[in-house]
């Protein structure tokens, strides 16, 4: 029964290890992609025939550029939390000609959360942005849920975003851009702070799956070296029995003797 046992386990831990070696393949692979799109050549984004097939494997963190008018009455403020310390992402809706994208224009303190105490000019009329695109982050963030009614937003969701200030379903993109710092931006003038600021995307990847791998495999060998064990002290034991079994056998008298003896 424990011969079973210490098969399964070590069966299971094996395989437990190989897969996290597997996913640290997968981990890198995903890494090396993301980091190809990020310093890629700039393209446009993709149209609106194409938005019911875009997800985050083929198209996240992708390098685009698109050009459209900023519809700032519908700005939305997102909490979010910075190396530039807590604060809001400022979401705009981009009206193009391809229907509406939402940009993350940057980073804003609570100081600079209403749009009249940034000192920046918005940019007005046709404009052109460059920066990463981001999937949609529904169902809120922060362990807290999107208060859409009390204007609280914790997550980037597009579509409640959209739904919030009137823009139908259709016509808004499941995904937005965190723009990136361009010279076409007004920024804010006699050095004062140029909000919101953008170019803070944080890229990173949690990948702990070699000492995932180690931990399983250790705890195989583990098991094989306790199997090794038992089995030994099992062997050394059994032989043990049969040595003092022996010992206990009475011995037959030499022939020579009982012949003695009888006469």
């Amino acid at each position: 029964m424990l011969a079973v046992l210490g098969a399964v386990l070590f069966a299971a831990f094996f395989a437990l290890g190989t897969w996290q070696v597997e996913r640290r393949a997968w981990k890198l692979a995903l890494i090396e992609r993301v980091e190809q799109r990020v310093h890629a050549v700039p393209v446009a984004p993709p149209a609106r025939a194409d938005w019911p097939r875009v997800n985050a494997a083929d198209d996240e963190y992708r390098h685009v550029r698109l050009s459209g008018t900023f519809l700032h009455d519908k700005e939305t403020l997102v909490q979010a939390s910075t190396n530039l310390g807590a604060g809001f992402w400022v979401l705009t809706p981009l009206q193009t000609a391809r229907g509406v994208v939402m940009v993350n224009r940057g980073f804003v303190p609570p100081e600079a959360r209403e749009r009249a105490a940034r000192t920046a000019p918005e940019p007005m009329g046709e404009t052109q942005v460059t920066g990463l695109l981001r999937i949609s982050e529904p169902r809120g963030g922060f362990l807290r849920s999107n208060d859409p009614a009390g204007g609280r937003w914790y997550s980037r969701d597009v579509a409640a975003i959209a739904a919030a200030h009137g823009i139908a379903a259709d016509a808004v993109a499941p995904y937005f851009i965190d723009a990136e710092a361009e010279p076409g931006i007004p920024r804010a003038l006699d050095g004062a702070p140029a909000w919101p600021a953008p170019g803070l995307t944080v890229i990173a990847f949690h990948n702990s799956h070699l000492v995932y791998a180690l931990t399983w495999y250790g705890l195989a060998l583990m098991v094989a070296a306790g199997a090794v064990f038992v089995w030994r002290d099992e062997r050394r034991r059994r032989g043990s029995d049969n040595a003092r079994h022996a010992d206990g056998q009475p011995h037959a008298a030499p022939a020579s003797h009982r012949d003695a003896d009888r006469g």
